[in-house]
């Protein structure tokens, strides 16, 4: 039976949009994520700790333990360092007007090391660049896509990047050869990608569904929707999609924002075994 992804828990705390989750590189028991409510979470993983929980509702996946305010607009990113000294790891948010600014994401890598050290952004004029971080100069000019990039993400072992946008398109590119190796299609705007630590897996959110495709064979290996029993209205009259994604590092957890404020929770099922 091939590995699939069953729902696990949804984390309640944000009243707007989760715009970025984050979860640090090394094992840990916390996550943060960002909202349009102008807020970061900082989420225990740890179902018995429930200390210092701050009031909202709790789920017994995860509970919220801190909120940071401080931001006078939308909070659009987070990021959460992997320093082992630091408990809890510190955080950074990155406001915004909620219009994504040219390059709307970026990427350092590697992060663990400088061996090859480069930077890749997705912008709103179409394209992908790929700049070399010493003497920070474009290595690559990769075009392709008929709208704006919304997102990019690049691959674990740092030799693939995709990324996705308007279009509806999930283009697969080769970092070091800086050419387009083929597209994915994902049938409606992308917000949100990433690649699956342990699996040859690329996940895409879009406005129907969180869409896995398994990048060896180009096919679709699962599409991700809410349990329709479980939604409920934010009284906002808006669109529910997913808005952002990210995996545990071990691969077994995918963290999926949306925008009713929930961060609905997969867990891998391998061979029919949770």
């Amino acid at each position: 039976m091939a590995d699939t992804l069953t729902p696990k828990a949804v984390l309640r705390g944000h009243a707007d949009w989760v715009t970025a989750i984050a979860a640090p590189l090394f094992g840990s028991d916390t996550i943060v994520s960002s909202s349009r409510d102008k807020s970061v979470l900082v989420w225990n993983l740890s179902p018995n700790d429930t200390s210092n929980v701050i009031d909202v509702a709790k789920s017994d996946y995860g509970v919220p333990r801190r909120r940071l305010t401080g931001h006078s607009h939308f909070i659009q990113d987070v990021d959460i360092s992997s320093d082992a000294q630091s408990s809890p790891p510190p955080v950074i948010a990155r406001s915004g007007s909620g219009t994504p600014s040219a390059s709307a994401r970026r990427r350092l890598s590697p992060e663990l090391g400088f061996v090859r050290p480069f930077i890749v952004s997705g912008s709103w004029d179409r394209t992908v660049k790929v700049w070399n971080l010493p003497n920070c100069k474009i290595r690559s000019t990769l075009q392709g896509h008929t709208g704006y990039v919304n997102v990019i993400a690049v691959s674990p072992d740092e030799k693939l990047c995709a990324s996705g946008g308007k279009d509806g398109l999930t283009l697969l590119w080769d970092l070091a050869e800086g050419k387009r190796l083929y597209s994915l299609e994902a049938g409606s705007i992308i917000h949100s990608l990433c690649f699956c630590p342990s699996k040859f897996w690329l996940c895409a959110a879009t406005e129907d569904s969180v869409k896995i495709w398994d990048i060896e064979s180009k096919s679709v290996v699962q599409e991700l929707k809410p349990d329709p029993s479980a939604i409920t209205t934010t009284g906002k009259n808006q669109m529910l999609f997913c808005t952002s994604l990210t995996w545990s590092t071990d691969g077994s957890t995918l963290f999926a924002g949306y925008t009713d404020g929930l961060i609905r929770v997969w867990g891998l099922n391998s061979h029919g075994i949770m």
